[in-house]
């Protein structure tokens, strides 16, 4: 291989880039500005974040101690904001999408929870409005009204003007019964004249007792976010910005091929070989050339991210290094094989695009690949844009050593050397 050819290309092609100033920015803003908005969207490094609330429609047409408890509930929730619309403007809320559920408690709901709750009684309905679009808020604020129906119904249940009426009502029906075992009929009343004789003792004059709450969660959870590294917290622009500088890096690089093809059907190849130019030289020196353009992308990238959103090389500064090298590196072969491949410069561009957008969507680069289905996420480990975001991860906010990088650059290197070995299998210097 000719050292003098290489240079001169690589040189060319450097000064190609950057004497386009508006290509070359648009290189720069584009992936910046799009890893902004992921990243604000899936979460910032921030532990003070104010989570995102549902919003919630409740309409009391109960108006009961136990209706109304379950509101108050409901609005001191940190997870859901609270909104008391009536039905019908309930449901035009949901069906144009500006409310997540509404929740419809029906009249007459706090009685029949309340004999429900300690009998075999017909259970009341509490109907749920949502949008079909909102499955996961759905199921949240199914989870969190179960615990609030449950304090609701119990505390009354247990020291209430309701569940006093209750065991009054039920302790003449049980002793008239007639179909009840003697011995069966003898233990409950027992059990319910033990229960009144609580709700006794428990007035507020009798030694200034006060009423005790209903059931309540039997445990608290204590949150620890778990990284490799001590005191490392999530910063979610960390990845946005990894995946959005991969996918442009491989958009530049799919450029780069296409422009290959341009000057292939120019008759440029054509001529260069009849110079001491050989297939592989021009090839390496595209490669070496691509590679300087993606790396520079990706540490300006990472650059603006690290200076604005406090984005840090929490695992090894080497590791980073090796696993950015082997990612330009990629990138660049992979835009070889567009020319290789690619048959007009008008096909490529339509394929490719249609390449880059499956790599990026299925390597994670998006939305985070533990969010796939599980067969899908063992599937995306045949992409090389997967190894590229997971292994800028582990760098970054994971903390991971050197160790966590190896894997990444030995399955983007090996990506690279396929990508070559095609490429220069199946370059042609003219048109078929």
């Amino acid at each position: 291989m000719s050292f003098i050819p290489f240079v001169a290309k690589i040189k060319k092609d450097l000064q190609l880039f950057f004497s386009d100033r508006r290509s070359m920015i648009i290189s720069f803003v584009v992936p910046i500005a799009i890893g902004s908005f992921f990243g604000a969207v899936f979460g910032s490094g921030g532990q003070n974040r104010e989570p995102a609330r549902i919003g919630v429609a409740i309409i009391d047409q109960d108006d009961s101690a136990i209706s109304k408890a379950i509101v108050a509930g409901a609005e001191t929730d940190k997870n859901l904001r609270v909104s008391k619309p009536t039905e019908d403007e309930a449901r035009e809320l949901v069906r144009k999408g500006k409310t997540a559920v509404a929740v419809v408690i029906p009249k007459g709901f706090g009685e029949a929870s309340g004999q429900a709750f300690f009998s075999t009684a017909e259970k009341p309905q509490l109907t749920l409005l949502h949008d079909p679009s909102k499955t996961t808020e759905l199921a949240m604020v199914r989870g969190v009204l179960t615990q609030h129906v449950m304090e609701a119904v119990s505390k009354e249940m247990f020291s209430g003007d309701q569940g006093r009426q209750l065991v009054e009502q039920t302790l003449p029906s049980i002793e008239s019964s007639t179909t009840m075992r003697a011995d069966q009929k003898k233990l409950l009343t027992e059990m319910l004249g033990s229960v009144q004789k609580y709700y006794r003792e428990r007035e507020p004059n009798a030694q200034g007792a006060s009423p005790r709450g209903g059931i309540t969660m039997p445990y608290t959870v204590r949150e620890e976010a778990m990284t490799a590294g001590s005191n490392i917290a999530y910063n979610g622009y960390a990845h946005s910005f990894a995946g959005m500088a991969i996918q442009f890096l491989l958009f530049a690089m799919a450029n780069l091929g296409i422009e290959m093809l341009l000057e292939r059907q120019r008759g440029l190849w054509g001529r260069l070989r009849s110079a001491p130019v050989s297939k592989v030289t021009l090839l390496a020196a595209k490669a070496a050339s691509g590679t300087l353009i993606s790396l520079l992308i990706l540490f300006v990238s990472f650059g603006f991210a690290m200076i604005v959103f406090s984005v840090r090389i929490q695992g090894s500064v080497a590791g980073f290094m090796g696993i950015s090298l082997a990612c330009a590196l990629m990138a660049a072969t992979f835009g070889l094989l567009v020319a290789a491949l690619g048959n007009s410069p008008a096909t490529a561009r339509g394929v490719t695009t249609l390449a880059v957008l499956m790599m990026v969507m299925l390597g994670g680069a998006w939305v985070p690949a533990f969010i796939f289905p599980a067969w899908l996420q063992q599937f995306t480990l045949i992409v090389p844009v997967r190894w590229a975001v997971d292994g800028l991860d582990a760098m970054t906010w994971r903390g991971i050593g050197l160790s966590g990088a190896l894997m990444p650059v030995a399955v983007l290197l090996a990506f690279a050397v396929a990508f070559w070995t095609i490429a220069a299998t199946r370059f042609r210097w003219e048109e078929a």
